[in-house]
């Protein structure tokens, strides 16, 4: 058997043409390079027959490879062309220059639509179910940009049970709070840093939701973690967090947490944090889950709250 690396589309392509029988032709599209594969020809590979092997293989090879699988065309019955798009590497929000408008009306995040992505809105939703979402009344969401953890809830309670509840989002960027303001009439806004909640009029919620937000530069996370459980948590409340494992890139959402330093996806920050807060709030007799993939999502709620409810 021939070895094989993963650095080049090129090695990947010739293990598969070496291993399996039938035929299937792979067209990579890559306007940066013209040579080889990336200049748009087709290769003819010694493949897997489609019509038994999904398709996962292949965009999964789509991401590693920071590329956008296209729609596969059937050219003959065993026969078919997928074409992998590069993906424009700097089209990204993790590379925006700025502070307060990184993540503003015009930025790259805004363009992010994460309710639209099931890895994240699957993971959310079983989160939301978890904390009883229903039984909360008052509900802080820091880091809530234009409100789509929001737009979530209100798809799960309906119209009448959304306003039921006291919602409060907390975000710097006064744009994207706009037009949270307009989605969500009923909620409470308000502009601010999240490190500066003090300045803030607020009473201790039930539910505590922050995603892909209390690690951003600026924030000194464990110290500020504490304190959020301390200071504005309900005696009985509960707090779901995600924290990204993956990168947004030319609007696809790539796995993998990406530490400084590193040129490839290395975890142990992401994972010193969460298990910082797991360790933390079971030690506060909170029994806590983790779950999801792309964005892993720690959910907590006391020990003993689900029974009173029965």
């Amino acid at each position: 058997m021939k070895k094989f690396t993963t650095e080049t589309m090129q090695e990947i392509i010739i293990w598969l043409k070496l291993q399996h029988k039938h035929t299937l032709e792979v067209e990579v599209l890559n306007p940066d390079r013209g040579e080889g594969l990336y200049a748009g020809s087709i290769m003819r590979v010694e493949g897997v027959d489609y019509r038994h092997r999904s398709y996962k293989a292949w965009s999964d090879l789509a991401e590693l490879f920071f590329c956008r699988m296209l729609t596969p065309t059937k050219i003959t019955q065993h026969t078919i062309v997928i074409c992998y798009q590069k993906l424009n590497c700097e089209a990204s929000f993790h590379k925006s220059e700025g502070k307060e408008e990184k993540y503003g009306v015009d930025s790259p995040f805004f363009a992010i639509q994460k309710s639209e992505e099931p890895a994240f809105v699957l993971p959310y939703v079983r989160a939301l179910n978890l904390v009883k979402i229903s039984n909360r009344s008052r509900i802080l969401n820091l880091g809530i940009n234009r409100g789509d953890e929001f737009e979530v809830i209100y798809s799960l309670l309906g119209e009448e049970g959304f306003l039921s509840k006291e919602l409060i989002g907390i975000d710097h960027s006064s744009s994207a709070i706009a037009i949270a303001k307009e989605r969500f009439c009923s909620a409470t806004f308000y502009i601010e840093d999240i490190t500066k909640l003090d300045r803030l009029p607020l009473e201790r919620s039930d539910l505590i939701i922050s995603i892909g937000t209390l690690q951003s530069p600026g924030i000194n996370f464990k110290p500020f973690f504490m304190s959020l459980v301390q200071n504005y948590l309900t005696k009985d409340g509960a707090i779901i967090l995600g924290f990204p494992n993956c990168r947004w890139i030319d609007g696809e959402m790539i796995y993998g947490a990406k530490a400084p330093n590193y040129s490839y996806s290395e975890q142990s920050l992401l994972y010193n944090d969460v298990i910082f807060c797991k360790k933390y709030l079971q030690q506060k007799k909170f029994r806590v889950t983790l779950t999801g993939k792309d964005y892993l999502f720690l959910t907590a709620t006391k020990i003993g709250y689900s029974e009173a409810l029965g």
